[in-house]
């Protein structure tokens, strides 16, 4: 009898202790008040975390990081990607890499900024980073997770040359582009990427800012379109250039604003004007942007009493929906005609 449990427990398909599989990719955006964290799943059980939000404040980032990595039914990472060094991005990574394995982590190299909170939080990372494999980004690059493309676009201040597949079209918002002053922070060294499941595809380009992003565009749009925009930069005025924004051309947009972080009016208003724009969501209400935010219902959180995600579930003909898990609510959104 032992023997016939032996051969039955090696026939049988794994406990899928790491996740339950699915047929679609599921994105989870995380609260993490105006910083980043954005977990992607495969339908293999494959993951990537982009970013882990701040340090500190009683573990309050690093406990949501870690509660919804175990509610995605995930026991390791397989890849984290650290668009840049700034806290609110890489301020978790070290102590994430404490408590669950993860395989290779991805970023731009060396920090640019020198100030000692800067090199500490730099050196911290390295730490944490010395874990695990270490993948240097480079735009052009592609990270290998079954089932998704995942195409690094900029990283440490460079971009792409070469049009992605279907890019490539002359930009005609290019003419009425004003630049601002260049930023030689962390920000524009941003590691961002487009990230393809079928006929899927969305873009996050971490903190880069207005003169990197209209780089990326003009004179002709080397990204595409994309069902989902990230809002770049939290929705701050430094980034978020209309230039980029409408010729993403996004169908959904989800701004992971704080309520006193990012969420600027001006930023809304560009998404808003986008021609073809199904959805924007916002992790929460901006305080002060007013009547600019979106309606309740499409905002996770109202306030800090909660920490509530967005959830996107992607199917490979395009076609997704976006829960607000503070409504227990879903929306669906069709595969693209274009």
């Amino acid at each position: 009898m032992r023997t016939l449990l032996i051969v039955l427990a090696l026939l049988l398909p794994p406990a899928l202790s790491e996740r339950q599989r699915v047929e679609g990719l599921d994105i989870y955006f995380i609260d993490v008040e105006g910083g980043q964290a954005t977990l992607f799943v495969t339908p293999s059980g494959e993951s990537m975390l982009i970013d882990t939000g701040y340090p500190g404040l009683e573990n309050r980032d690093l406990n949501r990081v870690l509660d919804t990595i175990k509610q995605a039914g995930l026991i390791r990472l397989d890849y984290l990607l650290v668009t840049h060094y700034h806290n609110d991005h890489v301020g978790n990574a070290a102590a994430i890499a404490a408590k669950i394995p993860v395989g290779t982590f991805i970023d731009h190299g060396e920090s640019v900024e020198a100030s000692d909170d800067a090199k500490a939080l730099y050196a911290g990372y390295l730490k944490g980073r010395a874990t695990g494999q270490h993948m240097l980004a480079k735009p052009g690059d592609r990270v290998p997770l079954t089932g998704l493309d995942v195409t690094i676009v900029t990283a440490g201040g460079e971009h792409i040359t070469r049009a992605l597949p279907g890019a490539g079209q002359p930009n005609p918002s290019c003419a009425n582009y004003r630049p601002q002053d260049p930023d030689p922070s962390e920000n524009a060294r941003s590691v961002g990427a487009v990230i393809s499941f079928g006929r899927f595809r969305m873009v996050d380009l971490g903190d880069l800012t207005w003169n990197k992003e209209h780089e990326l565009v003009c004179p002709n749009n080397l990204l595409g379109t994309v069902d989902l925009y990230l809002t770049t930069h939290h929705g701050l005025a430094q980034s978020g250039a209309p230039v980029i924004v409408h010729a993403l051309q996004p169908r959904v947009a989800i701004m992971n604003n704080g309520p006193k972080k990012g969420g600027s009016p001006a930023a809304m208003l560009t998404v808003r004007r986008t021609a073809g724009l199904e959805g924007f969501w916002q992790l929460h209400r901006a305080v002060d942007a007013g009547a600019a935010n979106m309606p309740e219902s499409m905002i996770a959180n109202l306030d800090e009493s909660a920490a509530h995600y967005l959830k996107v579930s992607a199917q490979r003909d395009g076609s997704f929906t976006v829960t607000n898990s503070r409504t227990k609510q879903t929306t669906s959104y069709r595969a693209s005609t274009r």
